[in-house]
Formats: structure tokens, sequence, C-alpha cells
């Protein structure tokens, strides 16, 4: 039985380990069981391996070597329990005979040590009394810490299930929710440590879809996680479980993490900001109804006598209020309360909020400007763990710029899932990797350094692989050719034990990677796209361009960039067509054929439809096979190009555009967001497709990596003007960084 977990794994391969491992407990239960007189009686050994042989087969068991190792396996669990009925009728059940005096005591001394504790009664030894010389204090400790043991063993086992987490709190119950999951008394911690472990925990969506198994999280306090990983392997799922203390996290660590865009109300985004600090809030107002009371009991104290029995009760009262008051203040002076204003607006100016913006009330907001919002109020609340879902996603370069800067001096724990590879650079200086049910860990790297260490790490685990996988294959030729040799069976015994003791590897995961491809689109003459002193308002007093010249060539690779807001979408639109100019001209060629990715893409889709159907529609002419050979080119393969697009998530819908829009076989591409919800693998197959397009390029991005690897042009748009920049991407991150620090925007308090 000693070798059952091998045998297991060469019957079935491909079995998952919780599988293997509960097989081998199973089979040991069995075992352990033929040992006991009761419970031998009760065992069909038949049908529990039965059972164990479907779980098995279930798994991807080769039904010829399962039948053979349950075969085995019964053989060895019968012989097993006829040997033990046999030694029961030879000496009896030993459960019930007499003991020894001495192995009596010894086996009642678990039973008997609860009355240590509690009673000073002499214990029976051997028929004579004598007086207990164990140090109770000591016993009840070890008996506590054995307690936790077993207890943190039994832990280790729960599954956690994220689909409690699933439904979402209310905006206006956001004040008990934060008090739930950080207790004001959590306030003092101490002076504990606040370092993050949780060992071997599962984490579950539902009840059938698991995201890790026997997984451990180790945060060290005061350093930066990436949370890095394909899309869907579960990286939000752990954050939730993590911001709801799912998870087993110390209670005076405090938790916050933006999670959903921010209910727009008629408080100001100041405001919003501010109430943000639960603590704080609660602070302020216990203090302000003390202060009411007191100055009740300075009223109440004229209508009564200095020495009688109410003043004296008004006074202890007194004597109290002013007590809390002064533990209110002490708390209040903690947290800096009084700054608490400047740094709300501090953050949000440096989100893009104008001081005037920061005034207006929440619900004038669009949804990524309330997304902002959501992102303030969490860093105003500075927790001691903070969770960040995609920050990035809603952010113009210049305040995904300030949010990096501002991270990168922040004095607690940052855990943040984030596609953009140079926003990791800046700010994480760990790397946690999801994959495979399971959480790796590279220290003191950030995205390139993790990057470049896991390309190593998995050239070596296939090397190892592929050097046992020869060793292997040398061991069972030899066992072939000479197993039944006289003279040489006993090497061939020999070379056998060497095999069942190899430990089994399985072959590097390698992460599924896209290939991206846009149609060589045949030449045209210049002009191409050409805009000529193009001016546009929404309002006759606000323009929102003003003069703008660009020209669009083939060979153009163009990045607009710019605060939110400031028009880079409606100068996409205008030169597209969609809107009119207020003045200036837009020239296209008439053979010109743009492919457009806005920024809101999913309202092109009609997400009743299968990503087949849909292109059938909007561009007919093909059969639905190449249809889907040309969506498998996007990742849109298999059952997903058949699925409704409702069903699919952000990253393949954008895909499924993607896909679009090379069957118009395009001169230009003109992107808003494409990076938005793609993964690393679908970034990396869109900038070698953008590389190697043969036409022209304009494009809005916060994906500085992207911008990096795709365009030579930096556009800006400031102020109602788009200028060509003159310098880099890194150039330009620079400039506004310098004017933020001229204007003292992100230098921390």
């Amino acid at each position: 039985m000693s070798n059952i977990g091998l045998k297991i794994r060469q019957a079935v391969p491909s079995v998952d380990p919780v599988v293997a491992n509960y097989a081998v407990g199973y089979i040991q239960h069995i075992s352990d069981s033929t040992e006991d007189a009761v419970l031998s009686k009760q065992l069909d050994i038949p049908n529990e391996v039965k059972f164990l042989k479907k779980i098995l087969l279930s798994s991807g068991g080769d039904p010829n070597k399962v039948g053979k190792l349950s075969l085995s396996i019964e053989g060895i669990l019968t012989k097993k329990l006829r040997d033990n009925m046999s030694k029961l009728k030879i000496e009896g059940d030993t459960s019930k005979r007499l003991l020894d005096p001495s192995v009596l005591r010894l086996q009642q001394r678990t039973d008997t040590s609860a009355a240590f504790l509690t009673s000073s009664v002499d214990v029976e030894h051997v028929g004579r009394q004598m007086e207990s010389r164990v140090d109770k204090r000591k016993l009840k400790k070890a008996e506590a810490k054995i307690a936790r043991k077993l207890a943190k063993k039994k832990d280790r086992h729960v599954k956690y299930e994220a689909s409690k987490l699933l439904d979402e709190h209310k905006q206006d119950d956001y004040d008990s929710f934060f008090l739930k999951v950080n207790p004001l008394e959590a306030g003092g911690d101490g002076g504990r440590s606040k370092d993050i472990k949780v060992d071997g925990f599962d984490l579950f969506v539902g009840q059938a879809q698991r995201i890790l198994s026997d997984a451990s999280l180790t945060l060290a306090f005061g350093h930066r996680y990436g949370l890095v990983g394909r899309n869907g392997v579960g990286k939000s799922t752990l954050l939730k479980a993590l911001s709801r203390r799912e998870l087993d996290i110390p209670k005076h660590i405090t938790i916050l993490y933006v999670e959903q865009e921010y209910i727009g109300d008629n408080k100001t985004a100041l405001q919003s900001v501010l109430d943000a600090d639960v603590w704080r809030k609660q602070l302020l107002m216990e203090e302000s109804k003390i202060n009411e009371r007191v100055d009740e009991i300075e009223k109440l104290r004229k209508e009564f006598e200095e020495n009688s029995p109410e003043m004296k009760k008004l006074d202890n009262e007194q004597d109290d209020l002013y007590s809390n008051l002064e533990k209110v203040q002490e708390r209040l002076a903690d947290i800096e309360s009084d700054k608490a204003e400047g740094k709300a607006a501090q953050i949000l100016y440096g989100l893009g909020f104008s001081d005037e913006a920061q005034q207006r009330p929440t619900k004038e907001f669009s949804g990524g400007w309330r997304m902002r919002i959501s992102l303030a109020r969490a860093l105003f609340c500075e927790p001691d763990l903070l969770l960040l879902d995609e920050p990035t996603n809603m952010l113009d370069v210049p305040s995904a710029a300030y949010l990096a800067r501002y991270l990168q001096t922040y004095p607690s724990t940052v855990l943040v899932v984030s596609h953009d590879r140079d926003f990791l650079n800046e700010v994480a200086t760990d790397i946690i990797h999801q994959h495979s049910e399971r959480l790796d860990y590279y220290r003191g790297c950030d995205f390139d350094a993790f990057y470049n260490t896991r390309a190593e790490r998995l050239k070596t685990q296939k090397k190892e692989y592929e050097n046992q996988m020869a060793y292997r294959k040398h061991l069972q030729a030899f066992i072939d050719k000479f197993r039944y040799n006289a003279a040489k069976s006993r090497e061939a015994r020999s070379r056998m034990k060497k095999l069942e003791k190899l430990p089994v590897l399985d072959l590097p995961e390698v992460e599924h990677q896209y290939t991206f491809s846009f149609p060589d689109p045949e030449k045209l003459p210049a002009p191409i796209l050409q805009l000529q002193g193009v001016s546009f308002s929404y309002k006759p007093e606000e323009l929102m361009l003003n003069d703008v010249d660009m020209d669009i060539e083939m060979d153009s690779r163009i990045a607009l960039v710019g605060a939110n807001g400031c028009g880079k979408t409606t100068l996409l639109k205008v030169a597209l067509g969609e809107l009119t100019p207020t003045s200036g001209i837009v020239y296209k060629n008439h053979r010109l054929r743009i492919g457009y990715f806005a920024q809101h893409h999913v309202d092109a889709l009609d997400l009743s439809l299968s990503a087949v159907t849909w292109l059938s529609k909007k561009y007919p002419g093909k059969s639905d096979e190449e249809y889907r050979r040309h969506l498998g080119s996007f990742g849109i393969s298999g059952s997903l190009a058949l699925k409704r697009m409702d069903e699919l998530s952000g990253g393949q819908k954008s895909r499924v555009i993607f896909a679009s829009l090379c069957l118009n076989n395009p001169h230009i591409l003109i992107l808003d967001e494409p990076t938005n919800h793609l993964d690393t693998p679908g970034l990396e197959a869109l900038a070698k497709a953008l590389k190697n397009f043969k036409g022209g390029i304009l494009m809005v991005s916060h994906d500085v990596s992207m911008i990096k690897e795709v365009c030579t042009e930096i556009w800006a748009s400031e102020n109602g003007t788009v200028k060509k920049f003159p310098g880099t991407i890194d150039d330009y991150k620079d400039y506004i960084l310098e004017e933020a620090d001229e204007s003292g925007v992100v230098k921390r308090r």
C-alpha cells in the first residue's frame, strides 16, 4: 500500500492532485477500518473499491489500467480483512479486554486531564491514592495550543465559496458594510504585525468552479503586489474574498476594495470622498453628540442647587462625557482629521477633478468619472490593505501617471490586478502569478522582471521534464528487454524500483498564445485622411477642438493622449465623419476604408446573437466555417464562437470586434482605448498585429506599453488644441508629472 499514490498516477496520468490525494486517503481509511472489530464487520470491500473505480474513470483513467489497479487493491484489502478477522477469533475483541492498570492510566489521561484543571481530587493509581503534581496552568496552556493546531488543520480544508460574495452591498449600506469589515475598535492595533498569511485554502465560484486549490497567500506589509494572470482565472474573485474577510485576515488589518463605480447623488465629489472614511465620520458624529449633551448639561445645571443629588448626577455624567470626548479627539488626532479635506482635494485633483468639478454633485458625472471617485475614496481612507481591480481602465495617461506616483509612496500594502505592463513596472515591488488553481510568487520583481524570470522557469521545467521522460524511456526499454532474462532479471527489477521512485513531473503549462493579424490593404496615394483648420463645439461658447491640423497616412503611427474630457474621442468622430466640424475641412480619399474600434464597442454588438451569426450578418458572403476559422485566429474558438455574446467576457467581446475590423480590409485603423479588458496574451497579440499592419494607425490609449510598442508620434490634446508633442510617451509623462509637482498635486502629506 506504500506506493498506492504512484500507482494511481500511473493508471490515471491526468488525475487532479486533489482527486489523487482523496483516493489515497479513502484506501487508507478502508485499510484502517479492517483493524477495528466493529467496522470490519460492516465493510463491503467490493462495493468500496467499485466506488473508487468510478472516481478514477471519471478523472480520465484508462479503463484497463484502472481495472487492474482496482483488482489489486481489492485483493490486498480482502486479504488484510481476512487476516484481521482470523486474529479476532483467536484473541477476541481487544478493545473490550481488561488492561494493565498502568496502560489504563495512560489511555485515560486525555479524559482525566480536563478534571485536573477544575479539581484537586487525587488520582487512583494501582489501588492507592496519589496527589497530582500536574501544573494546571501549563497543562491548560498546552491543551489550548493543541486545540488551536487542530482547529487550524481543520480550517485549511474549508472551501471559501465566492458565490457568497456576489451579492453586492448597496451604496446606502456603505457605512454599515465598512464598519462590519473594519470595526471601529480595530483602529488601535497596539503595534501588532500587519503581515498577511493565509495557508491552505480553496476558493470556488459557486459550487462547481474551483479557482484556487490548497493555495497560500502571503502579503508583507508595505509591499505592493501586482496580481497577474489570464482573464477568467479568478483574480477579481480573490480580491472580493479578501475584501469581505472570507479569508482569514486578522481583524486589526483594515481593508478596502475599489469594486464598482460610485452611485451618484447630491453630495459633492469632495464630500463623497470625505464620507468614505467611515471611522472619521463616526468619530465626528460622536464628538458632535457629546458636545451637544455637554451644552444641555450646562443649561440644566442652572435649574438645580449646588449639592443636590440631581447636580451630582449631572456632574458624574459630565465627567464621563469629557472622558469619552478626550478619547474621541485622540482618535481624530491620530487619523489627522483636521488635514482630511486638503488630502481629499489633493487626491481628486490628481485624478483629473478641477476645483470646480470637486464641488459638483456626483450624480452629474459619467460612469468613468464615478469610477475615479471610487478610486479617490479608497486612496483617501488609506487602509492597511488596498485592493485595486484594473484601476487604469478608466484613467487617461496623466491620471494613470499620477496614480502610479501616488502608490509608489503608499505606506501600507497594495494588491492590484492590472494588465497594464508599464503601470505594474512603476508600482509593483512583487508579482503574484495566478494560474492552474495556484499562486506563484516572484519577489522583488516588476512586471518585466517577472516575465523574463517566468520564461526562464518554464524553459528549465521543460528541460527537466524532457530529461526525465528520456530517462524513463531508457529504463523502461531495459526492463521490457530483460525482464524475463534469467541473467539480467535482478538488474531489471532494480531498474523497476528506480522507475517507481522517480517523482512524477508534469509538462509545464504554457498559456495559449493568440495571433491577431490585420490584412495588408492596397496602397492609396496621399493625402488619405486630412484635417485642416478643424474646430468643433457642442456649445457655441465652448470650443472642444480649435484649429486642428493633422494628416494620417498609410505609414502613420499616431498616439493621441491627454486628460479625459479634452476632446480626444470627439476628434476621432470628426475624422470618421460621425460629427461635422464647426469650421475647417476633413478630406478623405474616396477609396479609403476605415476600421473603427470604439471605446464603448459593446454597443456595436447584438449580444443576443453568437459571434458567427453577428459576423455573417455584418459581412455576408462567407460560410460559417470560414467565420469560425477567422474568429479562432483571434482567440474565439470552439464553442465560444457559437455562444450568445452576452455570455462572453469583456476581453472576448473585444476580440470579436477586432476580428470584424479585418473583414473590412481597412487602410487606416482608428482605435479608441483598444486595450481595455484584454489580458497579457491578448495585449501582446494586438501589439504584434498593429506593428505588422501595413496601413495607418490613429490610437487613443492609456496603455503606455502599447503606445511604446506601436506608435512613433505623440499628439497631445490640451485646452482645445491638438498638437504634435516633441518627444516620446515617457517624455510626455515626465512633462505631466513636472506640472503636477509644481502645483503640489502629487506630493503626499
